[in-house]
């Protein structure tokens, strides 16, 4: 993602403030004129939150996520280039576009008023990078092993050294949120990486949450609600075009629900302003309700593919039994299995024809990354029955199930997070598929904090078989994710030993490839390496890619502060993130 020069005559220290961060009227569908101040939006969460504590949270719109998606630039969803947020303005690169010194915005505060300044940069890079602490963002700042560093300048001056040019440079830096200093750096001095994981559970203290970003939480009660109240102190240096500060809202309210009927359910009945609609049924009740005047919303079907899809990871790292273990690490087990996927019966049944085929890691909306010299696995029965003879299980037992000449039977246990009753159905039609070949799949949705941690455990022997889910997130720069591709990364999840090394010469492939697209900054070329990563993720089947739904819009007709619609896609959404424009009519 990024580019250079240097300078050191910017590095002087200074007191005055700096212009506020203005959201361009440009984006926006309204005049931010229009917008009006207070009230709230009403959202909803599949399962309770895991935690406060942004070092070690990593799920997609976490709390400390919601509270405080800020970094030091930001993505202008009209051109995709990066523009100062945190940053008072673009950095002076130098170094062969290996340094970068950064101005920070002064008269920035966190939520109770201190001075975000460059020492809760820095204390915040520290924690994230000392993998003692397994932040999910660990791996955003080492590339190909090497790390990048952060040094102070002085109080509002940060200096990056990378190891490397790398196109993902200004995502990498832009992605860094910084947490107070003085909250977290006098634990971390005195207490370490056990002290730090410590801080900031659900049931931490509302008054004790210190946060950077427009919202900070406000209350917590498990299974029934979050409340975020907004951080009045954000607004003082970041302004819509019409020089209001943001957020507009007073509060936002996430209901803790079951599942996505229960969702959807809330969402007709007015009692929540959003509903992520993946399936065309639940598209049809909402066209129903609001045609019949019973839902105020609107509704905007088929917007782009999704920047989400879903796949199923088989645990290499399984020597408590090394029976299951040598199967998951057999390519020709996995390629099996993505011909037992039966990919347009989960897009017909599971999203009513609304959705697309997937092969590889790149979202089906990152257009310019789909090729297709990539191999396709597809559903084919007899395909899959091959590759597993050629495993030695071609005999079927009594119960119709493969056994080979030990007789092992042919059996995993798969999990999905219970209440996502899409991916249950994914999970279902591929039990049922599996057991034509006579592949016994025992199949349990589970507390999604559980899979969670499941998946994120690391050693010899993790505890599952395989898992149902799907991951966010990312760019558009090198879709590529830093933490799931190379060997070693946090989410790497199908091989994630302590040592991080690779198993498989193929994995070294696509560990090389990602590091080498990486620092190439010429879009074509880069562009040509992703051609021959893709290539290799989609052999190795590390992830069996299933499906991806599409990105559909519907909301509350009472909220405003949306995007132009030709800025939408399920990339940039259809307003910025964490309603940080929305508005009450």
């Amino acid at each position: 993602m990024k580019k250079a020069l240097f300078l050191a005559l910017a590095l002087s220290a200074g007191s005055s403030l700096a212009a506020p961060f203005v959201l361009p009227a440009a984006w926006m569908a309204e005049n931010p004129s229009q917008a009006k101040a207070g009230g709230e939006v009403r959202t909803y969460s599949l399962s309770d939150y895991k935690t406060l504590n942004p070092f070690t949270s990593s799920e997609a719109d976490s709390l400390p996520t919601l509270m405080a998606s800020v970094g030091l630039f930001t993505q202008d969803p009209s051109t995709d280039k990066f523009i100062p947020y945190m940053a008072d303005a673009m950095p002076v690169v130098s170094n062969n576009n290996k340094r970068f010194v950064i101005k920070i915005r002064q008269g920035m505060k966190f939520s109770d008023g201190q001075a975000i300044t460059a020492d809760d940069f820095i204390t915040t890079f520290k924690i994230h990078t000392d993998d003692k602490v397994g932040s999910n963002s660990y791996d955003s700042y080492f590339i190909n092993g090497k790390p990048i560093t952060l040094k102070k300048l002085d109080n509002y001056t940060l200096q990056f050294d990378f190891p490397q040019a790398s196109a993902s440079a200004y995502s990498r830096m832009g992605g860094l949120t910084p947490w107070p200093d003085h909250v977290f750096g006098p634990v971390y001095k005195s207490k370490g990486a056990e002290g730090i994981k410590a801080m900031w559970s659900v049931s931490a203290n509302p008054s004790t949450i210190v946060s950077p970003g427009p919202w900070v939480i406000s209350s917590y009660q498990a299974g029934q609600r979050a409340v975020l109240k907004k951080n009045t102190y954000f607004g003082e240096w970041a302004k819509d075009g019409a020089g209001k500060p943001l957020p507009y809202l007073d509060t936002m309210s996430i209901r803790l629900l079951k599942d996505l009927n229960a969702g959807l359910a809330a969402y007709l009945a007015g009692q929540t302003d959003t509903f992520a609609a993946s399936k065309a049924d639940d598209l049809a009740q909402i066209k129903r309700a609001i045609d019949g005047g019973n839902l105020k919303a609107n509704l905007v079907p088929n917007v782009s593919p999704n920047a989400t899809s879903s796949w199923i990871v088989f645990n290499w790292n399984k020597s408590g039994d090394v029976a299951k273990q040598k199967i998951f690490r057999d390519v020709r087990f996995r390629q099996a299995m993505s011909h037992i996927a039966n990919r347009q019966a989960m897009i017909q049944l599971a999203l009513g024809g609304l959705g697309s085929e997937v092969y590889t890691g790149v979202y089906p909306v990152f257009k310019n990354y789909q090729f297709d010299s990539t191999p396709k696995y597809k559903y084919d029965l007899a395909a899959a029955t091959k590759l597993l003879a050629q495993m030695g299980f071609s005999k079927k037992n009594a119960q119709g199930y493969l056994t080979n000449s030990a007789g092992q039977v042919l059996e995993f246990n798969m999990a999905t997070n219970a209440g996502n009753t899409v991916r249950e159905q994914l999970g279902r039609i591929f039990t049922d598929e599996a057991k034509k070949v006579g592949v016994k799949v025992n199949f349990t949705p589970i507390d999604f904090n559980n899979l969670v941690d499941q998946l994120n455990s690391k050693g010899a022997n993790r505890p599952f078989d395989a898992i149902l889910l799907g991951l966010s997130g990312g760019d558009n720069i090198w879709p590529y994710g830093s933490n799931v591709v190379p060997c070693g990364g946090n989410l790497h999840s199908f091989n994630v030993p302590s040592d991080g090394k690779c198993l498989t010469p193929q994995e070294s492939l696509m560990t090389k490839l990602y590091f080498q697209g990486d620092q190439t900054l010429d879009d074509d070329a880069r562009r040509k390496i992703g051609e021959q990563l893709s290539k290799a993720e989609a052999q190795n089947q590390g992830f069996i890619y299933l499906v991806g739904t599409n990105y559909h819009v519907t909301y509350s007709s009472r909220l405003g502060g949306e995007y132009k619609r030709n800025l939408w896609d399920a990339y940039n959404q259809a307003r910025p993130y964490a309603h940080l424009t929305t508005y009450i009519k």
